[in-house]
């Protein structure tokens, strides 16, 4: 088990990479736990004894109905300000277990247990939290540090490849993007990854949030270099909302746009280039998409980042140094087009 921290400033947050569900411990008795058909299926068993609130599956879930009928809830359990929230569940359960304890009663404190590869890596932990809008990812929501975030490996165990496969990509970009090291780690034992060894998946969790942590403490609520953790997602949000794919799926193909895009403008090699594609691939991910091409730039103009005609977009340097460049929408449209 080991230990990482976050200092926000609403608070701090402990991640704990190979803690288990079922030693989950409350310092309350008034706790409720946020959770999906999926996961309260399977692991139910080692809950600890709070009251729970059953949410359905999938992004669709992720709205402001699933909010409200979750404040009705709390209102009829009477939850109050000292009560604590608990999510347990992808990235999900997390997004909307913060955003709800994030503006309940104008704020109660909360914990997460991410049971996905990707949320693990990426939705449980950094104090994001969020609800879509239109069709659009995360578009409201708030930045708010959970208590704690406890990243037990034995909840991957009955995730779908596919789920999988997308928590993979995540720890990819980290590694792209800030670890060299990392990289060449995934690379040298990615059979051991996919087939869920538990001493290469702890250690690709754990140096996958070092990266992760140490961008959100210096930079909690993106004003700089946490923009860097959008390597990919600018085209891969755009691409998921087109095309109905998966998280990962999506972002896998933004960062091949990404990383064609960095070798236009920064001459990031051919060599990385073709090594992030080949990871890519060789993770079972889909490394290039047939898109429409107009969809995918109209989504475009709707991301979060933009500034403006221009948005902040996340470039290479080389494997393990990005750097974030405020490109013109008519450039960033320009280039794209050569390469979708």
């Amino acid at each position: 088990m080991r230990v990482l921290e976050i200092h926000g400033v609403t608070g701090d947050s402990k991640i704990i990479v190979g803690g288990h569900l079922s030693n989950l411990s409350i310092p309350t008795r008034d706790a409720f736990i946020i959770t999906d058909t999926t996961v309260r299926h399977y692991y139910q068993k080692d809950f600890p004894p709070f009251q729970v609130i059953e949410i359905p599956t999938g992004e669709n879930t992720k709205n402001f109905n699933t909010v409200k009928e979750i404040y009705e809830q709390l209102l009829r359990l009477e939850a109050d300000r000292s009560s604590f929230i608990v999510g347990i569940g992808g990235g999900v359960v997390c997004d909307i277990a913060g955003f709800v304890a994030s503006t309940y009663l104008r704020g109660l404190q909360f914990g997460l247990v991410p049971s996905t590869l990707l949320s693990q890596v990426d939705a449980g932990v950094g104090g994001k939290n969020g609800v879509n809008l239109g069709g659009y990812k995360n578009l409201v929501g708030t930045f708010n540090q959970p208590e704690f975030v406890i990243c037990d490996t034995n909840l991957l165990e009955t995730l779908p490849q596919r789920e999988l496969l997308s928590g993979f990509a995540e720890i990819l970009k980290h590694a792209v993007i800030g670890n060299a090291d990392l990289f060449s780690y995934l690379e040298g034992n990615r059979e051991k990854a996919l087939n869920l060894d538990s001493e290469v998946i702890e250690n690709l969790i754990y140096d996958s949030l070092v990266v992760k942590t140490s961008i959100v403490n210096g930079d909690e609520k993106e004003k700089g270099e946490r923009r860097k953790l959008n390597f990919g997602h600018t085209f891969g949000h755009a691409i998921e909302k087109t095309m109905g794919i998966s998280h990962g799926e999506a972002v896998s193909a933004g960062m091949v746009i990404a990383s064609e895009i960095s070798k236009k403008r920064l001459c990031l090699s051919a060599k990385d280039t073709e090594r992030i594609e080949a990871l890519i691939e060789q993770l079972k991910l889909p490394a290039r998409l047939r898109v429409n091409r107009k969809s995918v730039l109209d989504a475009l103009r709707k991301d979060k980042k933009r500034k403006g005609e221009s948005l902040h977009f996340v470039l290479l340097k080389s494997i393990g140094n990005a750097v974030v460049e405020e490109i013109p929408m008519i450039e960033l449209e320009a280039m794209a087009n050569e390469i979708i």
